[in-house]
């Protein structure tokens, strides 16, 4: 295979992955606005804000008041704004272009469904009361093309680059999403106890990694930020942590390295590295200083997607 089919093949599971995490948290946090139990939470103007915040933008003027027509069709339909969910379709169908003789006909087909589907979507009925239609197909899409990847493709190497890619920016992406409900729960705090752990933004932010359920189940408790975060990074049996999909990048890249005893510089030494880190972190070291730690784990995945990139990838 060649390193730049290798790559886009990469890229096509990050592009599909992130669209999906930002349609979610685009749904989860308008909608929850609308029955949070405090001013703060309740206030659209918050909910933008974080928003942008998310997708790497946030807004220069904290006073300023935000267009929420613009700011939405910003991150979802822009063709003028790199990280808009259209933008990221649209990346994720290109990569799957130049790799079409790699991937099964099925799983093409539902990308170029899913294409067309964003790029037809009427910008103002999307702005005006299609939020919810718009970001629940691009979420259950996204869903169904994990499917076809699991269930069309041998797997094999080609099946091992795309979950690695789709798995570093799961991990990614929930980091940001942890990092922006992080600042929101500082600002928006709860009515009782501790007032920062019981925040509402927690509940929303499992909601946004569609993790809720898993938790309360696993808890039986009402979420606060120690079982919110311990949850959501150090539970190797939630599908959306970030100790879950480094375990998955370390399963994969066994396929395309499959030396007994790796390199000091390679790439898989540092996914087991940073894997072994998290493995044996607790919430002690969580709980000292969740900005640090959300700092490093950014960077650590960082890290690992340019080391990959430049040992399997380069051309």
């Amino acid at each position: 295979m060649l390193a730049r089919v290798a790559n886009n093949l990469f890229w096509m599971g990050r592009y599909i992955e992130r669209s999906e995490h930002i349609a979610r948290y685009l749904r989860v946090n308008y909608f929850s606005s609308l029955d949070a139990p405090n001013q703060i939470s309740q206030s659209r103007q918050f909910v933008l804000r974080s928003m942008l915040t998310l997708v790497g933008d946030p807004a220069a003027d904290e006073e300023g008041e935000l267009n929420e027509t613009e700011v939405l069709y910003k991150i979802g339909l822009d063709p003028n704004y790199s990280s808009s969910i259209l933008n990221n379709v649209r990346n994720s169908r290109e990569n799957a272009n130049s790799a079409r003789d790699l991937i099964s006909t099925e799983l093409y087909e539902s990308i170029n469904k899913f294409y067309h589907f964003i790029a037809n979507y009427d910008a103002n009925v999307y702005t005006k009361n299609g939020l919810d239609d718009f970001t629940r197909n691009v979420t259950e899409m996204s869903a169904i093309l994990r499917g076809k990847v699991r269930s069309t493709l041998m797997h094999d190497e080609i099946y091992a680059i795309i979950i690695m890619g789709a798995n570093i920016e799961r991990a990614t992406q929930v980091m940001r999403i942890i990092s922006s409900k992080y600042n929101d729960a500082l600002k928006a705090q709860g009515s009782y106890g501790d007032k920062f752990k019981n925040s509402f933004e927690w509940t929303t932010l499992l909601k946004c990694t569609e993790s809720y359920d898993m938790m309360r189940r696993h808890y039986k408790k009402t979420p606060t930020s120690i079982s919110t975060l311990e949850f959501l990074i150090l539970n190797p049996n939630c599908p959306r942590s970030i100790i879950n999909s480094l375990n998955q990048v370390c399963k994969h890249i066994k396929i395309l390295d499959t030396k007994q005893k790796h390199d000091r510089d390679s790439t898989s030494f540092l996914v087991g590295k940073v894997r072994a880190e998290y493995e044996f972190k607790s919430m002690v070291d969580i709980e000292s200083d969740i900005q640090l730690l959300i700092n490093n784990t950014l960077t650590h995945l960082y890290e690992i997607s340019q080391k990959m990139e430049k040992e399997f990838f380069s051309y």
